[in-house]
């Protein structure tokens, strides 16, 4: 499998426009858990340096699919923001109905067609999948992957 999240240069406006689009991710399915907020700002950190303000984040409306594809015009910054996004999706093992709406108009958005986003998701689930293929528990890696539907 090639190289899961190729390094790329990510500038501090295209960082804080990935972490509105997480943001809407997160809430669309409801509230905003606190691994999602601890991942949103984990992100925005490492690629600027400086902490996010999630509190302004909560309180923006949302990001439209358009405004973020007109900000992030690079494809592989568009895939990095959806690859991204379906790992928030994920950290609870599902994809939720409004998550997963939420992603497609994104990818729609951003010129990446249904093939790709599915190729995407699987490339999301299988890395996730590779982070326990260390544990000597086989029973709770397999449990995993049915929670993915793999």
């Amino acid at each position: 499998m090639s190289e899961f999240m190729p390094p790329i240069v990510i500038h501090q406006e295209q960082a804080e426009v990935i972490a509105h689009g997480l943001f809407a991710v997160a809430r669309a399915d409801g509230e905003v858990h606190e691994r999602e907020a601890a991942l949103i700002r984990e992100f925005f950190a490492s690629t600027t340096g400086a902490s996010s303000d999630l509190g302004a984040l909560e309180r923006a409306p949302k990001l439209e699919p358009s405004t973020l594809a007109q900000l992030l015009t690079a494809p592989d910054v568009r895939r990095l923001f959806i690859k991204t996004a379906l790992l928030l999706a994920l950290t609870d093992s599902e994809l939720g109905p409004g998550e997963s709406q939420t992603i497609n108009d994104y990818a729609r958005a951003c010129e990446i067609p249904p093939a790709e986003l599915a190729l995407l998701q699987t490339q999301v689930k299988e890395y996730l999948l590779s982070q326990l293929s260390h544990l000597k528990n086989v029973d709770a890696t397999i449990e995993v992957a049915r929670e993915l539907k793999m």
